[in-house]
């Protein structure tokens, strides 16, 4: 057996973790890379490994781990993808949306003239995203999958709705990715079962070098709200379609109604992705720790901006609002023309929750960043930039080490092989060290992007 390491080894997005059985050629994750522009330019460049591949197996939906399936189909791969059936349902949705965007930034470079090629092409079309959610296969978790002779199996880890951990077993060896691993006290997340028995663990470190701050998230943000509304000004909350910002509207219901922010200031949801995931987040209210009734409640008084003619009129506004866009790191999509409208003036905020990419225009304005370029043109950011990281629903290194502690359950072995990646390199080496210094595990590794290490 063979694992070849095509993304998410020296940062956290394009996870593409490729395992040759000899038998068969299955993918772990099938990510878009995302920060940048070094990385995002791999998107174009389609790896010799994956020519000769059989399926496709997914951890969860975010494009980060699902992005590139429409083109790696346009690429010509037909075989399977196998993935939980939530992840499929909100893969789908994530999926049209980000094939949408590429094209709408195709289309508006080749408008006005900012493209630095002849012709500007989207990475993949809506037509590519169909044909990739044709390809869907369902797996419960839990339920064992036979590929071959190799067998797979899913595990839950929070996170987000439908994700789970990877188990590949061939003969004698038994490969368990973990995915995005969530946390124990996540918002909407019950907390991630332990992960299976392994001997090669390939585990994420995206807060291999920190730990959550014990920070009151939702007192925080009322009063950024609280403070904005004063000054006549606006909220305006990148988020990330799916997960964020169901975490986002649950915290602001519940703000509402204890009293802690305006019950009157308009709360807009403008991210028609984020409309349908919410609608299957309360479909699958059953795997969630929220309450049923708690979730029919999330757009109770919500305004659904529509259109992008009803999303020019709310940037537009001048009344205070708050206001919840895609994408969360502000990277495209609608936010942009909201952030364009807002960021000049001192009365507004900007709240991006969660983690940021290194390279993304969220992360550059977290970071103090007063000029940010948007639609070919460079736009003063003069309004207050906060950044919420208690919103992140990622497990820390903390909590990490804790799911590792339960590999296997009592008594288990460690793995032979211990595998990082889905780190920035500081986290990931962090992560290694940890591992091997808390846990005592061997072999312990961080691999480059492109390497094949035989088991």
């Amino acid at each position: 057996m063979k694992l070849t390491f095509l993304g998410a080894v020296d940062g956290v997005t394009g996870s593409r973790h490729l395992v040759d059985t000899g038998e068969r050629q299955i993918l772990l994750d099938c990510g878009l890379f995302q920060g940048f522009k070094q990385q995002r330019e791999r998107n174009w460049h389609f790896p010799d490994a994956l020519r000769g591949l059989d399926a496709v197996v997914l951890s969860h939906a975010h494009l980060d781990h699902s992005g590139w399936l429409p083109a790696l189909v346009r690429h010509g791969f037909r075989g399977p993808i196998h993935a939980h059936p939530a992840t499929c349902e909100l893969a789908a949705v994530l999926l049209l949306d980000s094939a949408h965007l590429q094209e709408e930034d195709a289309r508006r470079a080749n408008r006005y003239g900012y493209s630095r090629h002849a012709k500007a092409l989207p990475l993949y079309t809506k037509a590519d995203a169909r044909r990739a959610i044709a390809q869907f296969v369902p797996l419960p978790a839990g339920r064992e999958l036979r590929l071959g002779t190799s067998r797979i199996r899913l595990t839950p880890v929070g996170h987000l709705l439908g994700a789970c951990a990877v188990r590949v077993q061939h003969g004698g060896t038994r490969v368990v990715f973990s995915g995005d691993v969530g946390r124990a006290n996540d918002l909407l997340m019950p907390p991630p079962h332990l992960p299976e028995a392994a001997d090669v663990m390939l585990v994420e470190s995206t807060y291999g070098n920190r730990e959550h701050e014990a920070e009151d998230t939702a007192g925080l943000l009322a009063g950024i709200v609280r403070e904005a509304a004063a000054r006549g000004g606006s909220v305006l909350i990148p988020s990330f379609a799916v997960g964020r910002a169901q975490a986002l509207l649950l915290v602001l219901q519940r703000l509402r109604a204890a009293g802690a922010i305006p019950h009157e200031l308009p709360i807009f949801l403008d991210s028609p992705m984020a409309t349908e995931a919410t609608a299957l987040y309360r479909r699958h209210a059953n795997m969630l720790r929220v309450p049923a009734r708690e979730m029919a409640t999330l757009l109770d008084g919500v305004r659904i901006v529509a259109d992008a003619t009803a999303s020019m009129r709310v940037s537009a506004a001048r009344h205070p609002r708050i206001i919840i866009s895609a994408s969360g790191m502000a990277t495209g999509g609608r936010v942009l023309h909201h952030l364009k409208a807002l960021a000049p003036h001192e009365r507004h905020a900007v709240v991006f929750a969660g983690f940021q990419v290194g390279g993304s225009r969220g992360a550059r304005l977290v970071a103090g960043e007063r000029e940010t370029r948007i639609h070919g043109e460079y736009v003063p950011v003069r309004a207050a930039v906060h950044h919420l990281r208690g919103f992140s629903a990622h497990a820390d290194r903390h909590e990490l080490l804790q799911w590792l502690r339960g590999l296997g359950g009592a008594g288990a072995a460690a793995p032979a092989h211990t595998i990082v990646v889905h780190g920035e390199p500081e986290a990931a080496d962090a992560m290694r060290q940890a591992i091997e210094r808390e846990l005592g595990w061997g072999d312990v590794r961080v691999p480059q992007l492109g390497e094949t290490v035989a088991l």
